[in-house]
């Protein structure tokens, strides 16, 4: 009985030994640091009020982890690193005590603090990734005419990005709408649908109650993306509608259920500049970052500063 009981055992005991002596370790990263290879700050006002004075490079780190997940591929980050210090180096020195926010009404931008915080144990993995790409493209931006261009961005498109002059007002020759296909095949919020009440809908919109809702006179962009419309008599911008509904985009559509407002949308973001998703498919269909940059960004050139 005892040699049955200590045979048993051994049996029992033979997975955890193959398992423990058999499996690969998980790869332990040195943490990368970060090349500072010009003396350039970024004033950046905080969301606490605090100006900090940030290198550029820094800067760039904490603009693509607030902005881009961080799963996503080396190339779409590399893109992104592009594109944010491109933004921000447009801007530096034209708006008196900062040049940037730390929200989205200019870029997201987290410190090593709140990244730590964010990230915890995954943490030197991460700003490992993270700062591979910021450093793999070091100093490097998208001028347009030998100008530094506005290089806006957003989650997802529709299949189409968004000519500038039709959302902002301001046509920019490398802000062009171009296809982007990709989107469908890698996010989650490539589409959209939610119900507000009628009375909500209404409101939001400084519009009287009313039991019928009759959307009519609909025209769209090229993008598909609602330019304008009448809602109950009333003449909206579709950008109007994006901004008061808090939509995920301005392609949108509206169907009354009882009480209900269905709305469907496609994309999400303003859908001017880069698709972030758009560029993570890119990536994972082979495309570099130039490439990615090139694509999104018509007409530029990329340049180290």
């Amino acid at each position: 009985m005892k040699r049955l009981i200590i045979v048993t055992a051994v049996i029992v005991s033979i997975p955890f030994f193959v398992v423990h002596f058999l499996s690969v370790p998980e790869k332990s990263y040195k943490e990368i640091e970060l090349k500072y290879l010009s003396n350039i700050f970024v004033r950046v006002k905080r969301s606490s009020g605090n100006i900090e004075r940030v290198p550029l490079e820094e800067y760039v780190v904490g603009v693509v982890a607030g902005e881009m997940p961080v799963s996503f591929e080396l190339e779409a980050l590399k893109a992104q690193s592009v594109a944010s210090r491109s933004y921000v180096m447009r801007r530096l020195g034209n708006n008196g005590d900062y040049d940037v926010t730390d929200t989205v009404s200019n870029q997201v931008y987290l410190d090593n603090n709140e990244l730590k915080e964010k990230w915890k144990d995954n943490y030197v993995n991460y700003i490992s990734k993270i700062r591979q790409a910021v450093n793999e493209t070091s100093m490097e931006c998208l001028e347009y005419n030998g100008e530094i261009i506005d290089a806006m961005f957003f989650s997802t498109s529709n299949g189409y990005t968004e000519d500038s002059g039709t959302f902002f007002s301001k046509s920019l020759p490398y802000l062009k709408s171009v296809e982007s296909n990709w989107d469908k095949e890698v996010s989650s919020v490539f589409q959209g649908s939610k119900d507000i009440s009628l009375q909500e809908f209404y409101e939001k919109l400084g519009l009287s109650y009313s039991k019928i809702l009759k959307i009519e006179d609909v025209n769209r962009s090229s993008s598909n993306r609602v330019t304008s419309l009448k809602i109950n008599g009333t003449l909206f911008s579709g950008k109007d509608v994006y901004y008061k509904l808090g939509l995920r985009s301005s392609d949108f559509s509206f169907e009354q259920v009882g009480s209900n407002v269905v709305v469907s949308t496609k994309g999400y973001g303003h859908g001017v500049g880069m698709s972030q998703y758009g560029a993570l498919g890119m990536a994972k269909k082979g495309y570099s970052y130039q490439e990615i940059l090139a694509h999104y960004y018509v007409g530029t050139t990329l340049v180290k500063k």
